[in-house]
């Protein structure tokens, strides 16, 4: 298993990992099979997605924001319940297939880290 560290800027970010990922892999090793990305954090999550052009991580972030706002009355008392649902409903993990030692993504697909309750240090696990 490989650790990457991450450092978000803001409260709310898509990152794109794609790249470490890559890296990691080659370190790995892995040739084909799957490669799995997880985040060991309640308040971020991984996702797969357009990665060409950066206002659809934008509008992610926008709907998400409309979706489960900060403000809504939670009542966990941290103040950062709206990051908990939104991290939940990205997730915490994804697969990605491995073939001939590359990721088997999309065209325009890349892998997300998600911050929900930025900014912070941040770790993504890949195995």
């Amino acid at each position: 298993m490989k650790k990457i560290s991450i450092q978000s800027h803001r409260r709310t970010e898509f990152i794109d990992i794609t790249d470490l990922v890559r890296a990691e892999l080659k370190d790995l090793g892995l040739r084909d099979g799957l490669v799995t990305v997880y985040v060991p954090h309640t308040t971020a999550g991984v996702t797969i997605n357009e990665h060409a052009d950066p206002d659809v991580a934008a509008d992610l972030g926008n709907i998400l924001e409309r979706m489960v706002p900060w403000e809504n009355h939670y009542r966990h008392g941290e103040g950062n319940s709206a990051a908990h649902m939104k991290a939940s409903l990205m997730g915490s993990s994804l697969q990605v297939l491995v073939e001939a030692g590359h990721l088997c993504l999309g065209t325009w697909q890349g892998i997300f880290f998600c911050e929900f309750d930025g900014p912070r240090s941040r770790e993504v696990w890949i195995q």
